[in-house]
């Protein structure tokens, strides 16, 4: 099994970065959408490192499908084919108020977003002329001046994040892989992502090789009882924050908690980040989440995840993880399914 983590969005700080969490043995860098651009950091790390790479998650309803495609590709050249586009929607109040762009029928944008991207690889690739018109967005147009031609490594694969049933049975229809969001728990995964993946490769006359599965997860990782306990309030404060989204109720309804969802939801608006960590307590940790040793964790990793995918996506969050416990974590995931 292949561990990716996250690589630090500070563009200044991610090549130096990079070199020394490949030096620790992981496989791939993720970049996430949040403080700093998504794409910027990979560039810098593509020409310093072997290792795969990948937006986790690229935020595609702002962006137009070519703008996703130009870059995609660009990326996949400077890695010398290493590179993964990871898409995802966010949520109305962001898309809306944080990007200035407009929300409606996140699946159904979603869907023609991937399907306008392959179109747009596909011509370049010279395999047919560029002709995608669909509901929301219409690419007719190609000029040879802004044909790049077609990729020595190939067009990247496109990956999509997904959580509810409809956005998942989306990807598994028409993406490359499925990005399973970090918020989730065995129950959640096997009863509803499954299924859901199963319905959509279906819908899309596909096969389950034609589907890549990432799991994600988020991580709390030490040796001490002090770095335990510093891991344990950044996971809790992490899984407060998705816990209050009511897109992310499913997940605690499947564990008998729909409850907690709205009283977070409440303490978030009244700023009491504090009171929301506290409610989350060691079942619930345990659930959404793994904690412990190195090694604990990365059996728990393999144990839940291990018949289903070759690749998990690993989040240390809010606490600063010794990079000898990142190291030791990869080497026993390694072990464990070589």
């Amino acid at each position: 099994m292949k561990i990716d983590v996250q690589l630090d969005g500070r563009p200044e700080h991610a090549a130096q970065r990079a070199r020394e969490l490949v030096d620790l043995g992981v496989d791939g860098l993720f970049t996430f959408e949040g403080a700093h651009d998504v794409f910027v950091p990979l560039v810098a790390a593509a020409s310093v490192v072997e290792a795969d790479l990948m937006t986790n998650v690229a935020i595609a309803l702002p962006r137009s499908p070519m703008h996703l495609a130009n870059t995609a590709y660009d990326l996949q050249l400077l890695s010398r084919g290493r590179f993964r586009l990871g898409l995802g929607s966010q949520i109305r109040p962001h898309i809306e108020k944080r990007y200035g762009s407009q929300w409606s029928r996140p699946a159904a944008r979603m869907r023609e977003t991937v399907l306008a991207i392959k179109a747009i690889f596909d011509a370049w690739e010279g395999n047919s002329r560029l002709r995608f018109e669909g509901e929301f967005t219409t690419h007719t147009l190609m000029p040879p001046t802004f044909d790049p031609g077609p990729n020595p490594y190939g067009p990247p694969p496109v990956c999509l994040g997904a959580l509810g049933p409809i956005m998942t049975r989306t990807a598994a229809e028409v993406a490359d892989g499925l990005l399973v969001m970090p918020f989730n728990s065995v129950r959640h995964f096997q009863e509803r992502t499954l299924p859901a993946v199963e319905e959509g490769l279906a819908r899309g006359g596909r096969t389950r090789a034609d589907l890549a599965i990432y799991p994600q997860i988020i991580v709390g990782v030490g040796r001490t009882p002090d770095e335990l306990a510093a891991a344990s309030l950044g996971v809790r404060g992490l899984l407060a924050f998705y816990g209050s989204t009511p897109a992310y109720r499913p997940v605690l309804e499947v564990e008998g908690w729909a409850d907690l969802q709205p009283e977070l939801n409440v303490l978030s608006k009244r700023g009491e980040f504090a009171a929301m960590r506290d409610l989350i307590d060691d079942k619930m940790l345990a659930t959404l989440a793994v904690h412990g040793t190195p090694e604990e964790c990365a059996a728990e990793i393999v144990a839940r995840f291990g018949d289903h995918s070759d690749r998990v996506c690993c989040y240390f969050p809010g606490y600063d993880v010794d990079d000898r416990h990142i190291a030791d974590l990869v080497a026993a995931v390694k072990a464990l399914t070589s």
